[in-house]
Order: structure tokens, then C-alpha cells, then sequence
């Protein structure tokens, strides 16, 4: 993999501007518990069972989180619960903040470029600076809006209708992650998928 030249100091900046802005002291604070990772294609970033640490911003690059779950014939198949790309956020919220073994594994579809804030370090700096305070809150807001945003689009929209949303929503998304995901996202099988992408036009 080829190596990046983003720095903490432009994450902790990016993060200032996306959520909260922030003194020198503050960007010098944020700057110091910045995690970077890197990951391959393929590459798993959270197994099950494993405990979530980090809040992950991605610098570049593509993720998915999934689950396995069972069918009504009991067959065990694979749900993909969220696609992630360039400058987002993701995390598995429950295990992050219980500290219990994650049910969400993560993987890498692309090259991908992390920034990882670890949470007990993110608590700490939050106490004594009230814009990372800020910036904490504001990404915690953000992820349960997407996850209510996904929630409503799977359980009200037609197939046709959450197509267009996620190409709006999410048009890098729809672009780089393979079809199947993509699919399995939207709560439908990768032909009815083939057929709306047929049909719709953007």
C-alpha cells in the first residue's frame, strides 16, 4: 500500500472544521491521541467478539459492517449494515460504549486509511476542552442520525426509492462498493438491485 501524506495535525484540523472548532491548545490535544491505521483490501478492522475501542475516521478509503443472521431455512447469510467512505465516521456504537464483545465485524473493500480516536483517551481530553467535548457530541449525534436514516429508508421506501436515496446520500457508495453489498444494505437481493439500477434513472 502506498503510504499517505495526511498528518494528524490535517485530521485534527478536518475534524475541527467537520464538528467543532478548536483553540491551538485543542488541535494540539486532539492531534496527540490520534490512532493512524492502515488496512488492505480485504482486511478485517473489527472481528466478532473482538471490543470496539475507537471512534474511525476514514481518510480514505471503503468499509463495511456486517452481521451474520439466519434465514428462515436457518442458513446462516451475511447482512451488510453500513458502507463507509472518504471522510466518515463509523464505529460499533453498543460495544464502544459498553465495552462488551462486538456482534458487528468490519472490513476493509478498499486500500483504507484510518484515523482512529480512542475512545477512554477522547473522554479524558473532552473533560478539560469544551470544543473536543463538542466535536465527541456531534459525532455521536451524526452516527444515530445515519443509523435512523438507514432504519426508515429499509423499513418505509420502495426498492426504487432507497436506491435513489443512497445514490444521493451516499453517491461514492453506490460508485466503489460491490454490488452485493450494496444489495444486502438496501434489504434486497443483488437481481432486484440489478433490475432498479436497470430502470432508474439519476
Amino acid at each position: 500500500m502506498k503510504e499517505l501524506a495526511t498528518t494528524t495535525r490535517d485530521i485534527a484540523r478536518e475534524l475541527a472544521r467537520k464538528y467543532s472548532t478548536m483553540t491551538h491548545d485543542e488541535l494540539d490535544a486532539l492531534e496527540s491521541i490520534l490512532v493512524p491505521m492502515k488496512f488492505a483490501k480485504g482486511d478485517m478492522i473489527l472481528t466478532k467478539d473482538e471490543i470496539c475501542r475507537y471512534i474511525y475516521y476514514i481518510d480514505q478509503g471503503l468499509i463495511r459492517q456486517f452481521y451474520f443472521k439466519n434465514d428462515k431455512d436457518g442458513n446462516e447469510k451475511e447482512v451488510t449494515e453500513h458502507l463507509g467512505t472518504d471522510h466518515s465516521v463509523f464505529m460499533c456504537i453498543e460495544s464502544l460504549f459498553k465495552e462488551e464483545p462486538s456482534k458487528i465485524q468490519v472490513q476493509a473493500l478498499e486500500p483504507t486509511y484510518i484515523f482512529a480516536l480512542p475512545k477512554k483517551e477522547l473522554e479524558r481530553v473532552a473533560l478539560h476542552n469544551v470544543n473536543i467535548q463538542m466535536m465527541f457530541r456531534k459525532i455521536l449525534e451524526e452516527s444515530l442520525i445515519i443509523s435512523q436514516v438507514h432504519a426508515d429508508l429499509v423499513r418505509f421506501e420502495s426498492a426504487q426509492s432507497r436506491y435513489k436515496k443512497l445514490c444521493k446520500l451516499q453517491p461514492q457508495v453506490v460508485l466503489r462498493a460491490p454490488l452485493i453489498y450494496v444489495a444486502s444494505f438496501l434489504q434486497m437481493t443483488p437481481e432486484t438491485l440489478s433490475r432498479v439500477r436497470a430502470t432508474t434513472l439519476i
